[in-house]
């Protein structure tokens, strides 16, 4: 985190606002989550720095930086092409180089390139996606809030064991919903 400018992830009209804890606008109907918030949701992932990762809302790229330099590998997936591209240029201009982007949907995940030791969702689908779930290699973790907007959401830790899943709830957040597409 001390290594990582939380400004230069949001639109200049809110750098004032870059190192206060709480959500900040990066546009398109989307925000950057409270210096908390990323920092509990990366913490909960329990990197050692060998582990490949599954992002799903790359954003502004904030919680993609974080997660690069803690990870051997991040796969991030963002569904509006002007928010993943501002952050693949942003974050390739910064030096990041174990980053890999897509522009798509991120119910379907990145089945090409699974499985994930983490996965970790930025956004609030209704229900937790099935096809996540098996993208999660043996061991593998997803932090993932779930929940409908404007009602009680829920963050999870879901890890993958010999014999299913285990879920563990940590508690209410608030995130902008999931969208498919």
């Amino acid at each position: 985190f001390l290594n990582t400018e939380r400004s230069l992830f949001v639109p200049d009209e809110f750098k004032e606002l870059s190192y206060q804890d709480h959500p900040v606008s990066i546009g398109c109907g989307q925000t950057i989550s409270q210096p908390y918030i990323v920092a509990l949701m990366t913490e909960m992932l329990k990197l050692d720095g060998y582990e490949k990762v599954l992002e799903i809302g790359t954003g502004s790229g904030y919680q993609t930086a974080i997660l690069s330099r803690l990870a051997r590998a991040v796969y991030t997936i963002e569904r509006i092409d002007h928010l993943a591209d501002t952050a693949r240029k942003l974050l390739k201009s910064l030096g990041y180089k174990n980053i890999y982007f897509k522009t798509g949907d991120g119910f379907e995940g990145w089945p090409e390139e699974a499985p994930f030791d983490g996965i970790i969702v930025t956004a609030a689908p209704e229900e937790v996606p099935e096809t996540l779930l098996y993208q999660l290699a043996p061991g593998g973790r997803m932090v993932i809030p779930v929940g409908k907007q404007f009602h009680t959401q829920t963050l999870y830790r879901i890890t993958k064991t010999e014999t299913g899943f285990k879920s563990e709830n940590f508690g209410w957040v608030a995130f902008v919903p999931m969208v498919k597409g």
